[in-house]
């Protein structure tokens, strides 16, 4: 007899996993193969809600696919819920300023949890916390799979014996997906939204070198100062309180026996 280890990415979890994100990779890059129009307050106004409702089914298709595998069971979807509830109450103090707390809780769930979990629980916490704050609009589903894919990239990092060692990779990481989270999202709007005399504008049919060149001018020009605040409140929470959230997150995997599923041999 044998059991299955949460932490393992089996086969089936894979496929859906790099399917949506497929997905995601095309919503995100299509208009820098076209010439998109619009502005910043209309962009994917007409592609988005289809995101949506192609979205949706495949981050249940995930969820299933885990709870098939037997990386997950109902417990598992239960506690998903829980923190999902629970990120969505935390995003609610940052107040715009760059100070959003969910993502800490997101990178510790996908970490403890399992890339699966990870990716299902940042999606959902964004939706639910867009509910709460009256956030729905075109962005909600790119902000979606932005959080979703930094819970996934959590489950890929390693495990040192140390927990010591495990938060400082853990911070590490905080940082890394802050400024990356931030870089991904501007490009969901940024073609659409400045003025093509602007020489942070992109450029239908020019080299993929100026185009890198501008984007990178305008992602330093409006929200790298947001996307440091969002790096250092994950290493300060992922440090402070990192240990203890840890610690509840395994102790109630082990309790609820998540992945436990039994085979014969």
């Amino acid at each position: 007899m044998k059991r299955a280890n949460a932490l393992v990415l089996r086969p089936r979890s894979a496929a859906v996993l790099t399917l949506t994100s497929l997905v995601g990779v095309v919503a995100f890059c299509w208009p820098l193969f076209a010439h998109p129009e619009g502005s910043v307050n209309n962009a994917h106004a007409g592609d988005a809600p289809w995101l949506f409702v192609v979205l949706l089914p495949l981050i249940l298709a995930v969820l299933f696919a885990e709870l098939s595998e037997g990386a997950l069971d109902a417990k598992a979807v239960a506690m998903l819920g829980v923190l999902a509830a629970f990120g969505a109450g935390l995003r609610l103090p940052g107040g715009g300023a760059g100070v959003e707390l969910v993502f800490f809780l997101v990178v510790l769930g996908g970490y403890a949890l399992g890339r699966g979990f990870g990716f299902v629980l940042g999606a959902l916490t964004l939706f639910a916390s867009a509910l709460l704050t009256a956030g729905v609009g075109p962005w909600l589903p790119f902000q979606m799979l932005g959080c979703a894919w930094v819970g996934l990239g959590a489950g890929f990092l390693p495990h040192p014996r140390r927990v010591s060692l495990q938060l400082l990779v853990l911070a590490a990481y905080g940082v890394v997906s802050a400024f990356a989270y931030g870089l991904v999202l501007n490009l969901w709007f940024w073609p659409f939204g400045i003025s093509a005399s602007s020489s942070l504008a992109f450029v239908p049919d020019a080299s993929l070198l100026l185009n890198m060149r501008h984007f990178w001018a305008f992602h330093v020009s409006s929200s790298l100062g947001f996307d440091a605040v969002r790096a250092v409140s994950n290493v300060v929470l992922i440090l402070v309180v990192g240990r203890p959230v840890l610690a509840a997150l395994r102790r109630a995997a082990r309790r609820a026996a998540f992945g436990e599923a039994v085979t014969f041999e």
